[in-house]
């Protein structure tokens, strides 16, 4: 089993319980399927990592970036944990918090962009 071990339990619901400003306003935008149909899941955990953003129908993880990602440890970790994800068939796509903040549309624009057609249908 790689989604949502039990004993990350606790942190993904403490991450929830405490999203960023840029987390909740993308959240409003993805929760209840208002984006082409897709289910999307927050703070969702794939082996031992919690991504901000998951669509299980695409297999797509979405992450939102601030400062700490912009250091050399921080890019590393970021680097060493796609590629680990990317090996499993997911896809990820990054954006910086400013880029939710300044243009919420691109952003949904760009995650459409990657959905493939038709809109797949989950329970």
């Amino acid at each position: 089993m790689i989604h949502n071990r039990k004993y990350l339990k606790q942190i993904r619901k403490d991450l929830r319980n405490n999203l960023t400003s840029a987390e909740a306003i993308l959240w409003k935008a993805l929760q209840r399927r208002q984006l082409e149909g897709r289910k999307f899941r927050r703070q969702h955990s794939i082996k031992n990592f919690v991504v901000d953003f998951y669509c299980p129908s695409e297999k797509l993880i979405i992450e939102l970036d601030g400062a700490h990602h912009f250091t050399s440890a921080g890019f590393e970790k970021d680097r060493d944990r796609d590629r680990t994800l990317k090996d499993l068939g997911f896809k990820i796509l990054r954006f910086e918090n400013q880029d939710v903040f300044d243009s919420l549309e691109n952003v949904l624009e760009s995650i459409r962009s990657n959905f493939g057609f038709p809109p797949c249908k989950e329970g």
